[in-house]
């Protein structure tokens, strides 16, 4: 066997999983983290502090016997600078393992884990060069991979669709994180609100949301407005000469999956939002080398 240890603490989940690169078996934790009612997030130190008591619990539903090498989203990207704390309590984690395991540490950034566990579990994983969608809580961003190298191509310049998302579904009194029920919720719509996109900025969109609501619009209306927002971004910057990745939390939105079906590549919804599978995926492929 050829067993890896994945681990990641992002903002909203508690993640470990295991990546077996010989039989490709796959065995992964999630723990969302506790968030208020009515509140929009998380302060990075409460996420912190949920993490150091969730990651036990997600180590302890595994099987660790076999494990021979650690992958840890250490950060939220892979530039310079980038950083946040949350993801201090996964990499400690990690660090003591491999010492008392004696294993490999392999660090990545949270975006490259995402991307690694969409073209796993989307069948896209051999493909050299291709585009990927970033679209989540923190990110929308339109990326350009080649054999592992991360290109930014384009972005929203303000709120990510993930935001925009919760901000309209508190809005309409749905659960943080808002992302699946708008998306049912839309899919109710009897009406089409034009959206119509002139810049990289998503904001305003949660203020005609909040126009419509006060002018009597039925909220599913509301609901695919929103949807359609972030459709329409998304189609108006994707060229058509790579093929195309979907990873993040909001791609797993029935309303994107339809548009694009047959014409882009989508993870399977469990490993679409926030997951460590992408990074035990791509420690196996270090510890191979």
């Amino acid at each position: 066997m050829s067993v890896c240890l994945g681990i990641d603490t992002s903002n909203y989940t508690t993640s470990a999983a295991t990546y077996d690169s010989l039989s490709g078996a796959v065995e992964s934790v999630t723990i969302p983290l506790p968030v208020p009612d009515g509140a929009l997030g998380l302060r990075q130190s409460d996420a912190l502090f949920h993490h150091v008591k969730q990651l036990p619990e997600a180590l302890r539903r595994l099987d660790l016997t076999s494990v021979e090498a650690i992958g840890v989203s250490s950060r939220p990207r892979g530039a310079e600078g980038s950083y946040m704390p949350c993801f201090l309590a996964g990499d400690g984690m990690a660090e003591a393992l491999a010492h008392a395991l004696g294993a490999p540490l392999y660090r990545f950034s949270h975006q490259e884990g995402h991307i690694a566990a969409a073209a796993w579990s989307a069948g896209a994983e051999e493909l050299p060069e291709f585009l990927a969608w970033h679209l989540s809580g923190g990110t929308t961003e339109l990326l350009r991979v080649n054999r592992g190298q991360i290109e930014i191509l384009a972005a929203t310049k303000d709120i990510s669709a993930g935001q925009l998302i919760d901000r309209v579904g508190l809005m309409l009194g749905l659960p943080f994180p808002s992302g699946g029920a708008l998306d049912r919720l839309a899919l109710k719509h009897d009406k089409v609100i034009p959206a119509r996109i002139t810049s990289p900025n998503l904001s305003g969109f949660e203020n005609k949301a909040q126009k419509l609501l006060e002018d009597g619009e039925k909220p599913e209306n509301i609901a695919f407005y929103i949807m359609n927002v972030i459709l329409q971004f998304v189609i108006n910057l994707t060229p058509g000469n790579l093929p195309l990745l979907f990873t993040g939390g909001v791609s797993r939105s029935e309303v994107l999956r339809s548009v694009f079906k047959g014409r882009a590549y989508f993870a399977e919804p469990r490993f679409s939002s926030d997951n460590a599978l992408g990074a035990a995926y791509l420690a196996a492929g270090r510890y191979k080398s």
